[in-house]
């Protein structure tokens, strides 16, 4: 059931990643994060009132934030951390890179988190799994031979660099959720709140030192109405991915894997509507990645 959870967090994952695309285009990244992050805060704060005001109401609907003490702020606020270091990252990279050439190689974060679930959790892929991985990566390597078609170098762009520094903090939070949700048992809501809650204290903060460094910062950005739907889209997709985290035979080396399925609206829903280049180029290392994600999928059943 687990890996359905999966697909259903691909999905919510895929349309937030089109969201985000048409949020920061001609607009300052960071107050875009701010506002997006705001946006998923306020969309999980009626459950967090109702928690309060009416705990066994919460309960009885399974919506319920637990009351969390001094010790597991600071764990959640460790995952906040460095989801912000890897939205601002990725952000910026999207803001300046075809979605078709982000989204491809933040599909690469499995192999990332794939080493961490070897030497940290002790999962062990089965030879399946492993032929998977390896064709994912290569499909990432000819995507990165598309991208020089349309003039991106992946060794001397800095925002390249930027987006592959964004899936090493975010497969580090990958890996971290499974000690949250696993090892420490809190409820996906729960780490969801306080997560916001956190972060949007952090970008709050790097958009004030901005603000008083040019008062300017602030004034050219475009309201949107997919602003508040990546950070609601964003909520749905974490908490089908906690829900699926929450079993205790899921791999976080799979559920990450699976969970880059969005690619597939990426480019070619996402490619459609900017009308990026080379669409049809893309296909072959895409439907590597697809191969990829089916050999995982299937060894997992």
């Amino acid at each position: 059931m687990w890996i359905y959870y999966g697909l259903l967090a691909a999905l919510f994952l895929g349309f937030h990643g089109i969201c985000k695309k048409m949020s920061v285009k001609e607009n300052k990244v960071i107050p875009v994060l701010f506002l997006t992050t705001l946006s998923g805060l306020f969309f999980i704060l009626p459950i967090f009132i109702l928690s309060r005001i009416a705990p066994a109401t919460a309960q009885d609907l399974g919506i319920y934030i637990e009351t969390i003490g001094p010790k597991d702020h600071l764990l959640i606020c460790i995952k906040s951390l460095l989801m912000t270091c890897s939205w601002i990252l990725g952000y910026s990279a999207l803001k300046h890179l075809p979605i078709s050439i982000v989204s491809p190689i933040r599909a690469a974060g499995p192999f990332f988190t794939l080493l961490g679930a070897l030497f940290i959790y002790g999962e062990t892929p089965s030879p399946v799994q492993w032929i998977g991985f390896c064709i994912i990566l290569i499909s990432m390597w000819l995507y990165s031979r598309v991208g020089k078609l349309e003039g991106i170098h992946f060794t001397k762009n800095r925002w390249i660099i930027s987006i592959v520094l964004a899936t090493l903090f975010g497969s580090s939070s990958g890996l971290y959720d499974k000690f949250l949700i696993q090892y420490q048992n809190y409820s996906p809501l729960t780490v969801q709140f306080w997560f916001f809650f956190y972060v949007v204290i952090m970008v709050g903060g790097v958009l004030t030192w901005l603000i008083l460094k040019d008062q300017n910062h602030v004034k050219d950005t475009s309201w949107r109405w997919t602003i508040p739907m990546v950070g609601i889209l964003l909520v749905l997709a974490d908490y089908s991915y906690f829900r699926g985290l929450q079993d205790p035979a899921a791999m976080i080396m799979l559920l990450s894997a699976v969970k880059r399925c969005q690619i597939f609206i990426a480019v070619f829903i996402g490619g459609w509507i900017f009308k990026e280049k080379n669409r049809k180029k893309k296909l072959i290392p895409l439907l590597g990645v697809f191969i990829g994600v089916l050999l995982i999928l299937f060894a997992t059943v």
